[in-house]
C-alpha cells in the first residue's frame, strides 16, 4: 500500500481532488469520512481515508483514477454499503470513491432487451423501470431495495431466484471500466454472442473493486414472468425439508425460488415480526414459489403433492403476489431476527453441492451445540448457498471469540464438502483469511498477476478479494 501523504503533499492532492470532479462532490470532513468508512458487515476500516468524492460521471471517475494513479493513492470504490465482508470499508490513506451519485438508466431497448444503467442504480429501481416496458430483470439479492447495480456487479450478487435465472454476472452483457490509470474501456460489444478475446466482463464481474471501477453497465433483460405465487410449507426436521427440495428440484416443475429456514430462524422471525406468516414451531420451513406464465397451477399442485409426501406438518398456499411478497419478507428478516436474538451475529455465506445440504445443515446443528450458541441458517437451498448465522450476546467478549471460531470452521466445512466460503457475499476483508482453503497457492498468484497487469500500483481497493 502507498504511504500516508501528509502535510503540503495531502494539501495538492486535496486540492487536485476537488478540482476533478464537480461542485460539492468533495469532501475531507471527518465526520463525512467517518459516516462512509465501514460497509454493513461492521468491519472496523483499515485505517482513515484523506478524502472522499462522490462523481456523477464517468469522465470524473477517469480523473480521480489519473490522479491517484500518478501519486500511488489507494482508491475504494463505494455504492449502497450494503456489502456484508467489508469490502467496501475504508484503508488507510485512501480516497473513497462513492458511485452512489451515478444514478441514471439512459437506456431500456425493448427489441434488444437489455438496459444500460450507471452503477448507483439501486437494484430494485432497475427492476422497476424494466417492468415499466413489460420486461424483467431477474436478480434479486436482498438487499435490492438499498444494494446498487454496481455492488452487484462487484460482488457478483445473488438472490433468490438464482434456482431458475443465475446470479448477476449471467445477466451482465458488457462494462465500461475505467482502469486504475484514468484509461476507460468497454469489455466487450453488447451482442448476445462475442467471442473475440477472453472474457474480460466476466473477469471484472465479481472482482470486487479490484481491477478497475465499473462506470456503466449494460445488462440483458427477459419479457416479463408469469404472477409469483408459492406454496409455504412447515417440516418437523430440517432433513425432511431438504429432501422435499431435492424431490422439487430433481422434477419438471421449476422453481423460480426455493427457500429454507430451520427451526432457529423460524424462531427469530417470528419474535421479531409475529405476523411474519411463518409456521411457528416448525422444525423447518420451505417455500417454493413460480411464476411461470404457462403451467402454473401445475407447479403448485406438485409443490405441495411433494411437500406433503415428505411429511410437511403444514401446507398453505400463497395464491397471489401480495401472499408471496409477505412470505419472501419474512424471508429476508433473516439477518436482523438473528441479530437480534442474541443482540449480535456473525453472518456466513456459504455454497455446497445441493447433494451435500444435509451432511453440512447436520454439521452445523451438532458445531451449535458444542459451541453452546445458536446458529440458525436459512439459504438459497435451490443452488446449495447457505446462510448460518452465529448468534452471540456482545456484551459477553468470549461469546464473540467463540462465534468467530465457529464462523472459521463453517467455512471449512463447505469447502470439505466441495464448496466455497462464499456464493455471493464476497471475500472483502472477513474472508481472506479463509481463501487457503479453497485456493491453491498457484491460483492465487495466477490470480494476484492478473491485478498487477490491471494495476500495476495496486491502488484499487488494496487489501480485499485477494
Amino acid at each position: 500500500m502507498a504511504p500516508t501523504i501528509v502535510g503540503q503533499d495531502l494539501t495538492v492532492v486535496l486540492e487536485a481532488l476537488q478540482a476533478a470532479v464537480a461542485p460539492g462532490a468533495f469532501t475531507a470532513d471527518p465526520d463525512a469520512l467517518a459516516a462512509r468508512a465501514v460497509d454493513a458487515s461492521f468491519i472496523p476500516p483499515d485505517g482513515d481515508p484523506i478524502a472522499l468524492v462522490a462523481p456523477r460521471t464517468t469522465d470524473e471517475v477517469s480523473a480521480v483514477m489519473r490522479l491517484a494513479h500518478s501519486r500511488g493513492i489507494p482508491v475504494v470504490p463505494q455504492g449502497g454499503l450494503t456489502g456484508l465482508a467489508g469490502g467496501a470499508s475504508a484503508v488507510a490513506g485512501a480516497i473513497l470513491l462513492d458511485l452512489s451519485r451515478m444514478t441514471t438508466i439512459s437506456r431500456i431497448d425493448t427489441d434488444d432487451h437489455v438496459a444500460v444503467a450507471q452503477p448507483g442504480v439501486i437494484t430494485e429501481h432497475l427492476a422497476n423501470a424494466a417492468a415499466e416496458h413489460g420486461l424483467f430483470y431477474p436478480p434479486d439479492p436482498a438487499s435490492w431495495s438499498t444494494s446498487t447495480i454496481g455492488g452487484n456487479v462487484a460482488t457478483n450478487a445473488g438472490g433468490m431466484r438464482c434456482v431458475k435465472y443465475g446470479v448477476t454476472r449471467d445477466w451482465v452483457r458488457t462494462l465500461q471500466v475505467v482502469l486504475a490509470d484514468g484509461t476507460v474501456i468497454h469489455t466487450r460489444p453488447g451482442t448476445v454472442k462475442a467471442v473475440a478475446g477472453l472474457d474480460l466482463t466476466s473477469l471484472f464481474v465479481g472482482s470486487e473493486g479490484t481491477l478497475g471501477i465499473v462506470t456503466e453497465v449494460t445488462v440483458a433483460l427477459l419479457p416479463a414472468p408469469g404472477p409469483s405465487r408459492g406454496v409455504s410449507a412447515g417440516f418437523p426436521s430440517v432433513a425432511t425439508a431438504l429432501r422435499a427440495a431435492n424431490a422439487i428440484m430433481a422434477g419438471p416443475h421449476r422453481p423460480s425460488t426455493l427457500e429454507l429456514l430451520d427451526a432457529v430462524v423460524v424462531e427469530a422471525v417470528c419474535r421479531l415480526e409475529p405476523g411474519a406468516g411463518l409456521p411457528a414451531g416448525a422444525g423447518a420451513w420451505l417455500f417454493a414459489v413460480t411464476d411461470a406464465l404457462v403451467g402454473a397451477d401445475d407447479d403448485l399442485a406438485e409443490f405441495a403433492r411433494v411437500a406433503r409426501a415428505h411429511g410437511a406438518s403444514s401446507v398453505e398456499v400463497a395464491d397471489d403476489e401480495a401472499d408471496v411478497a409477505r412470505l419472501l419478507a419474512a424471508r429476508r428478516l433473516l439477518n436482523p431476527a438473528m441479530r437480534e436474538y442474541r443482540g449480535a451475529s456473525l453472518n456466513e455465506d456459504v455454497c455446497v453441492p445441493r447433494s451435500q445440504l444435509p451432511a453440512v445443515l447436520a454439521a452445523i446443528e451438532e458445531l451449535s451445540r458444542e459451541i453452546g450458541l445458536p446458529i440458525g441458517t436459512g439459504g438459497h437451498v435451490g443452488d446449495g448457498n447457505l446462510h448460518p448465522v452465529v448468534a452471540y450476546d456482545p456484551a459477553r467478549p468470549e461469546e464473540l471469540a467463540v462465534a468467530r471460531t465457529a464462523h472459521h470452521r463453517i467455512m471449512a466445512l463447505a469447502v470439505e464438502h466441495g464448496g466455497t466460503v462464499s456464493g455471493e457475499h464476497g471475500i472483502g476483508t472477513e474472508k481472506l483469511g479463509a481463501l487457503p482453503m479453497e485456493l491453491t497457492p498457484r491460483v492465487r498468484d495466477l490470480q494476484v498477476a492478473l491485478k498487477g497487469v490491471l494495476d500495476p500500483k495496486g491502488i484499487c481497493n488494496p487489501g480485499k478479494k485477494l
